[in-house]
């Protein structure tokens, strides 16, 4: 079937109904869903195709591990504070998670975590040899670098070579969508929490809370997310529905549908740097990846990425600095003013259709 895009999609409809993917186990069942050639039946209800004898390919690799193209900026951390330790507590309870380097603070996560960035043992291969590949800063600027959808062949690397299906709606999404339907009326029971949050979770590693409804409100989502909601299981919905749909397209929607616009205005955050002229170890090889200084650049060590946080290189501001200047969080483009307003909710009706039917004014308001 074709798509109102023209793109060719394929629907996995079977009698026997959709399930969760758990091929491959904790560690692999997520990430797989996306990097599959042929779409994994069991959860993906319609998905884009690639086609190598068609040229009909897509440029996922690209985007992501390009130093010129595609999306360098990479997650915040302030998301990935969101996502649950195994025990299905909140990472943000640990003390002193502030200042926690970014080899300990990707430890004992939601396994999902590691299946969407580059962290720990993860290796990518060029010729068939595999080695470690821990985030790299000239293509990412929070080094909180996407693998959801990328390869783990640098092969693709070069342009629109991916093989891997586009899911374009999946079962999670439905688990989602019902969880929180049922919630907003206040009527979701702990045998439907289980059957779709908590089923959800369970592919993720998470072995608390996955059988009934939290009842506590998470104070670092109210502070950072959500300030007007105290409802538990609202607000772990919406935690679960950031996580488990990262990166396929939805978020913007749902920030519109929840009026969280105003998070479009947030810090752009990455890991904790400790010191300047201090090269870590992002992934625990006992390789060093990346030193950050100010300045004149030190004595290069073999190996190592070094980037430059100085508040100006030459007269220009520096779009990658130190939070606290010389130590904390990355930030990036913090200088450039992003501000969402009201009537950022709509999008204007467009000039051609206002001129082809004047019925149509007025304008969506702030638009006019």
């Amino acid at each position: 079937m074709v798509n109102r895009s023209g793109i060719v999609v394929r629907s996995a409809y079977k009698k026997r109904g959709y399930s969760i993917n758990t091929t491959g186990g904790v560690g692999a069942s997520y990430r797989q869903v996306f990097t599959s050639n042929a779409p994994v039946a069991a959860e993906v209800i319609q998905a884009a195709l690639a086609d190598v004898n068609l040229a009909v390919l897509n440029e996922a690799n690209w985007w992501w591990t390009s130093g010129t193209y595609g999306a360098k900026a990479s997650f915040t951390r302030t998301f990935i504070n969101t996502y649950l330790k195994v025990d299905g507590t909140p990472f943000t309870n640990t003390p002193g998670y502030q200042t926690m380097l970014f080899k300990d603070e990707v430890k004992n996560r939601d396994v999902r975590l590691k299946q969407t960035i580059r962290m720990g043992d993860y290796k990518r291969s060029t010729n068939g040899i595999a080695a470690p590949a821990p985030p790299v800063f000239s293509y990412t600027f929070t080094g909180y670098q996407p693998i959801k959808w990328t390869l783990d062949d640098t092969y693709y690397d070069a342009g629109a070579l991916n093989t891997n299906a586009v899911a374009l709606f999946r079962y999670a999404e439905m688990l989602l969508n019902f969880a929180e339907a049922k919630a907003e009326l206040g009527t979701l029971t702990d045998a439907e929490w289980a059957a779709t949050i908590g089923v959800l979770r369970a592919r993720g590693g998470i072995t608390g809370g996955l059988s009934t409804k939290p009842t506590i409100a998470d104070p670092y989502l109210v502070a950072n997310y959500f300030p007007d909601i105290s409802d538990a299981t609202i607000l772990e919905i919406r935690r679960e529905r950031g996580i488990e749909l990262s990166l396929e397209g939805l978020r913007f929607a749902d920030l519109l549908r929840w009026k969280r616009g105003d998070l479009m205005q947030q810090e752009w955050n990455g890991f904790y740097v400790p010191a300047l002229n201090t090269p870590l170890d992002l992934n625990e090889d006992g390789i060093l990846d990346v030193a950050f200084y100010q300045g004149t650049r030190p004595t290069a060590v073999a190996g190592v990425t070094y980037v430059d946080v100085s508040a100006k290189i030459g007269t220009t501001t520096n779009s990658q600095q130190l939070k606290n200047g010389t130590s904390g969080e990355l930030i990036w483009m913090n200088e450039i003013p992003r501000k969402f307003t009201d009537k950022n909710y709509y999008y204007p009706i467009p000039l051609n259709d206002l001129q082809r039917n004047p019925a149509l004014k007025p304008q969506n308001p702030g638009w006019e």
